[in-house]
């Protein structure tokens, strides 16, 4: 009798786990079918050549990133080359936003007043996910694979790789000396950057990379690759081999010509708004590779160690004036012989800006 009471209360133990356990599984399962559901967003976008295109959250794209000057857009127009891939121009509204959904997330008082209210950050992920997506997909014409280029977007790596889990980043990497010198000497505002100090430009530089290399890190390496940016021009056709392998796309010789698929339908779209555009009009070329030597003050010089640490933590001599960055293809030095030579100018068919854009692109980038 003893033994046959000790069974039953081991069974009705038993019984009440199973319900306990099953009743929690049933609500882990409706949590994720309410999330799926609330991310069911479609974008339908029809090329000019009548070929339709279906968007949602788990198509497969690209963000490429990293601190402005260090080739962002040089790698976006090789990749936009490509037949597969279509990136566009900076949209200026994706960092913004997701500046704002970062600042609703961290703010404690703030994620209460509006969890109170409703507003749940299922529902702020859902609809941040959903504005990204048809901005994304609607920026230019459709293609199997969506790229975004918009720099600071990849100190949201971690976020976006959520949000769209077949998303992969392409962190581009410079060295800080040549990319805070771009900024002064072609007076590029960036928010935060005073543009009349080497010292604090550069001082920037590196929280800015080392927040984004970390966000690289979270993400790991199946979805996020770091490419140097004198890898690019010095080997553009190894580093972008690698480049293609990572996003799984095939080979295409294109993306080494990039200019010349500027302003043809398919091909590479660009604004005479943006900064680089006089640059990435030509071939792959050394002109700006060691442009910053010379440039930098002699006290910034001598505490650039204490200044810009990620330089020596990404392998740049923080000393070596001008570092020894490698030795170019036989393509680019051609290239390059070409563009001192002066024989690529500005394009008669690129976007002109309207006065709203020109007004837009003065102002600080944020």
């Amino acid at each position: 009798m003893r033994l046959s009471v000790r069974r039953g209360t081991t069974l009705l133990l038993c019984v009440f786990g199973l319900y306990f356990a099953g009743n929690a599984l049933y609500k882990v399962l409706m949590c994720q079918s309410r999330l799926a559901r609330s991310r069911k967003v479609s974008v339908l976008v029809e090329g000019s050549n009548q070929t339709r295109f279906h968007y949602s959250h788990l198509s497969p794209m690209v963000f490429v990133g990293g601190v402005p000057r260090s080739g962002t857009t040089l790698m976006r127009a090789m990749l936009d080359a490509h037949p597969l891939i279509r990136c566009g121009e900076e949209t200026r509204v994706i960092p913004r936003l997701l500046g704002l959904r970062q600042g609703w997330k961290r703010h404690g008082e703030e994620r209460r007043s509006l969890e109170e209210e409703g507003v749940t950050q299922e529902t702020l992920d859902a609809a941040t996910m959903a504005f990204l997506l048809e901005i994304i997909a609607r920026h230019g014409e459709p293609a199997p694979m969506l790229c975004n280029k918009d720099p600071f977007t990849l100190k949201s790596s971690s976020y976006l790789s959520d949000i769209f889990p077949n998303s992969k980043f392409i962190l581009m990497l410079r060295d800080g000396r040549a990319s805070v010198h771009s900024m002064i000497s072609r007076r590029v505002t960036i928010g935060g950057f005073d543009i009349s100090s080497y010292r604090d430009c550069l001082t920037k530089w590196s929280h800015a990379i080392e927040a984004m290399l970390f966000q690289c890190t979270l993400v790991g390496p199946n979805r996020c690759l770091t490419v140097r940016y004198e890898s690019l021009v010095l080997q553009p056709r190894t580093t972008m081999v690698k480049v293609l392998r990572f996003l799984g796309v095939r080979w295409h010789e294109g993306v080494l010509h990039h200019e010349l698929a500027i302003g043809q339908p398919g091909g590479v779209s660009l604004s005479r708004t943006e900064r680089s555009t006089d640059q990435v009009i030509k071939p792959v070329n050394l002109e700006a590779l060691t442009r910053w030597v010379g440039h930098i003050p002699a006290d910034v010089l001598e505490d650039m160690e204490n200044i810009a640490p990620m330089l020596s933590r990404l392998g740049y001599d923080p000393s070596a004036n001008p570092p020894d960055y490698g030795q170019p293809d036989p393509e680019v030095i051609n290239n390059t012989e070409k563009v001192l030579r002066g024989e690529f100018k500005l394009p008669a068919n690129l976007k002109r800006p309207s006065q709203e854009s020109m007004s837009e692109a003065s102002r600080t980038r944020r």
